[in-house]
């Protein structure tokens, strides 16, 4: 699996940066904190169920299933570049 952007770096780039909108200005349209947009935005928190939902109310497209599949995937691969610190052992399957 590749490096997958963050869906921050996504909605920056595909969403809000086209509209020609400020941080202040997105995060006013979609009820959050300035603060609150700006760590999704640079990478340093997640999209939540509530967030995604957010984004779909106010910009109509992406869907908010979409917003959660890309935290998804960011999530996964990030969790996948430290498997090995977490210190488990497979179960060998028996057919």
């Amino acid at each position: 699996m590749h490096n997958p952007a963050h869906p921050g770096e996504i909605l920056f780039e595909q969403v809000i940066e086209p509209l020609g909108l400020t941080v202040t200005e997105t995060a006013r349209h979609l009820g959050v904190s300035r603060k609150t947009l700006s760590k999704i935005l640079n990478g340093r928190g997640a999209i939540t169920a509530d967030m995604a939902l957010r984004l779909e109310l106010v910009f109509g497209r992406p869907s908010a299933e979409h917003w959660l599949r890309l935290q998804d995937a960011y999530d996964l691969w990030k969790a996948r570049m430290h498997k090995d610190e977490l210190g488990i052992t497979s179960v060998d399957w028996v057919a």
